[in-house]
């Protein structure tokens, strides 16, 4: 028998439409369940409604519209008595909702276990526990359809307040929205889905269907109307292929679905594109691959340096087996970083060696000057740091320096990549120097040129703010982009 053959049984097909219905809804509302951190309280209203069953049982008999009143009432009890310990008894917060929720379930639990035991009543406790879907009523059918209905078309019409309470609580008091009338209402619309999961999935296992689909949503994305699609697609699905597969292995209903919704969950814990154990395994792969060869590059520029680049001495100084070392080496000689068949450093090699020790030997100066560490414990952070360091936050370092020209073992700083080897920016205020006559590119010189900044011609530092210099050259002020002083070559300074 395939998949619709079954479902176009009457049985199973209420227990697909009341399941879905379920799914559903327990998916998008356990979004803000999990953002709220009201996990907890969702187990603990679960298990609380037990009770309001056992005593609508009592007054009006077996009744879907009676359970559905005494649990929502039930419900809303422990919510405020979770709260009330919370806020006016010095008891830790999931302490509050582990009292509470476990005093109402073994209430609950004693309340059917007593009725149980007269004669002529059906009340079996399993099912309120673990949900039996294959027996729903048309009554049970038409209530799931309404509390659904319901519930989607509140978290729709008060989406901005649902919203604003649960990532900004103190705007949204200055807003005028009441956090508290909120959080109530949320409450109110949990026991109304526990109520509706009852006959499909259970009280225990509808926290399953709440927390599952929402954790595997924020998983896959950050924004939250994509997290609420994502959540109610998932939450339906489970609940199809979880009926789907009791049905084909003879098995219960309601865990079959909690089992496939975790299995969607695994599935994005390994997967998802941002946050999946595998993504994050691959970015730490290109990190590590991505340090050793910046380490080649600096070592190989370092040896070259003194004149003792080797295979064999290179080697000893990256620490890398033979083999990896080869790799990378294949890898950079493509990249034009070494001339082919060679270990000779190219010009673009150079550069990039010169960008790490560069990176290093800041760090080296500023854990030494601003976090007043010793000359021997700052080798090993900086080793660690140099890779992570951005541009942006290196041109800071080396602002906030003063544009050192050694690190503390006194071994030159290399200038940055594209910037001449004594910049203008370098110099101090009230300080005097001369224009040189050679810059790096005939568009600087053209750029120098429009401001009326000429070769050869002495000026004076009068001010240096974070977007501009202003420069006095004989009579005349000019202030020129800070970009652009980093990039203009002085000679000699003076005072």
């Amino acid at each position: 028998m395939d998949f619709f053959e079954i479902f176009q049984q009457e049985w199973a097909f209420r227990a697909l439409l009341a399941s879905s219905m379920v799914g559903l809804m327990c998916g998008v509302l356990g979004c803000f369940i999990v953002l709220r951190n009201m996990s907890m309280i969702g187990d603990a209203l679960s298990h609380a409604i037990l009770p309001g069953v056992v005593f609508a049982f009592m007054i009006v008999g077996y009744s879907a519209l009676g359970f559905f009143v005494g649990a929502v009432l039930a419900g809303l009890f422990a919510a405020v008595a979770i709260t009330w310990i919370q806020r006016n008894v010095k008891t830790k917060n999931d302490a509050a909702i582990g009292i509470i929720f476990t005093a109402m379930f073994s209430i609950g639990v004693m309340g059917i276990s007593k009725i149980s035991k007269n004669d002529g009543v059906h009340l079996d406790l399993k099912d309120f526990l673990f949900g039996n879907s294959l027996g729903v009523s048309d009554q049970d059918l038409i209530l799931t359809g309404v509390i659904t209905v319901y519930v989607l078309l509140s978290i729709v019409i008060f989406y901005r307040y649902l919203f604003v309470t649960t990532f900004q609580p103190v705007i949204a008091e200055t807003m005028g929205i009441s956090v508290r009338v909120i959080h109530y209402f949320l409450m109110l619309l949990l026991s109304f889905a526990v109520v509706a999961s009852l006959q499909t999935v259970g009280v225990i296992l509808v926290v399953a269907m709440l927390i599952t689909p929402a954790s595997t949503a924020l998983l896959l994305t950050a924004r939250l109307p994509y997290v609420l699609t994502l959540s109610g697609l998932i939450g339906l699905f489970s609940a199809i292929l979880g009926l789907f597969f009791s049905i084909i292995y003879d098995t219960t209903p309601g865990p079959a679905m909690a089992i496939t919704a975790t299995a969607f969950y695994f599935l994005a814990a390994l997967f998802s594109p941002s946050k999946g154990l595998i993504f994050r395994w691959l970015q730490k792969r290109k990190l590590r691959l991505r340090i050793q060869t910046e380490d080649i590059l600096k070592e190989a520029y370092r040896l070259q340096q003194r004149g003792k680049l080797t295979k064999e001495n290179l080697d000893k100084r990256v620490g890398f087996s033979t083999r990896i070392l080869q790799s990378h080496l294949q890898q950079l000689r493509k990249r034009g970083f070494f001339a082919k068949g060679t270990l000779e450093l190219t010009e673009k090699g150079k550069e990039e060696a010169k960008r790490m020790v560069r990176a290093h030997r800041l760090w080296e100066s500023y854990l030494v000057t601003q976090m007043g560490l010793t000359e021997e414990q700052i080798h090993e952070d900086a080793e660690k740091y140099e890779h992570l360091l951005t541009e942006e936050i290196l041109d800071e370092v080396d602002a906030e320096l003063g544009f050192p020209k050694t690190d503390p073992h006194g071994s030159p700083i290399p200038t940055k990549r594209g910037y001449p080897a004594n910049p203008l920016l370098n110099l101090e205020v009230m300080h005097s120097a001369k224009i040189a006559s050679d810059q790096l590119n005939e568009h600087i010189t053209a750029q120098m040129w429009q401001l009326g900044i000429l070769p050869d011609t002495t000026f004076e530092i009068k001010e240096k703010s974070s977007r501009e210099v202003k420069i006095l050259q004989g009579e005349k002020s000019i202030r020129l982009p800070r970009d652009l002083a980093g990039k203009i070559n002085i000679e000699a300074t003076e005072n």
